[in-house]
């Protein structure tokens, strides 16, 4: 046989392998109709087949077994399934926040005072007059600003995904040693553990 012969003979052999594993493996796994694996085979039982029984006697009246009743008491109920917890949750983030204090006024006299003070050194006439209400109002806009940074406080803003699987966002002024990934409950507008 030439080599030319050879090689589609080689390639229908592996083709038809392939198609008989597939056939073998399909028929295993019970894909293939027919009968699946499971299924035992048992010989068709025809009516010349049966065995032929003697006509047994009547049957006669017995007594019936009282049913049994059921003890209330004594039967396990279903327990009710578990509450789910409505302010229960897993702390997903916790960032920290810097919150600019509130000005209460103190901070905008101190500095329109000053203000004041320099503009009142700075030229004459109607240029210190300018200069005064400029130095006035730029110092009570800085010393505001000021205080507002000096009275500034951290806030933790912590997000817990809640067992309903909603996120609820909560900012506190302590984080309590909370840490990513921790059970927690949300009461008052504040989270603490579980």
């Amino acid at each position: 046989m030439s080599e030319a012969v050879k090689l589609p003979i080689v390639k229908i052999a592996a083709i038809a392998v392939v198609i008989f594993c597939g056939v073998g493996v399909a028929a295993m796994t019970g894909l293939l109709p027919g009968v699946s694996p499971q299924e035992k085979s048992s010989p068709a039982v025809t009516e010349t087949d049966k065995p032929v029984e003697a006509e047994a006697p009547a049957p006669t009246k017995t007594a019936q077994p009282k049913p049994v009743k059921k003890d209330p008491i004594r039967v396990a109920k279903k327990a009710p399934p578990a509450p789910v917890c409505a302010i229960c949750g897993i702390v997903e983030s916790i960032q920290t926040i810097e919150v600019k204090g509130q000005g209460t006024g103190v901070g905008a006299v101190a500095g329109g005072v000053t203000g004041l003070v320099i503009g009142n050194q700075i030229g004459s006439g109607r240029g210190k007059k300018l200069a005064k209400v400029a130095g006035a109002i730029g110092g009570a806009v800085a010393g505001n600003e000021i205080e507002k940074n000096i009275r500034k406080k951290i806030e933790f803003q912590i997000n817990v995904r809640m067992n309903d699987g909603s996120l609820r966002t909560v900012k506190q002024e302590s984080d309590g040693g909370l840490i990513t990934g921790e059970r927690v409950r949300v009461t008052n507008n504040t989270v603490v553990r579980e």
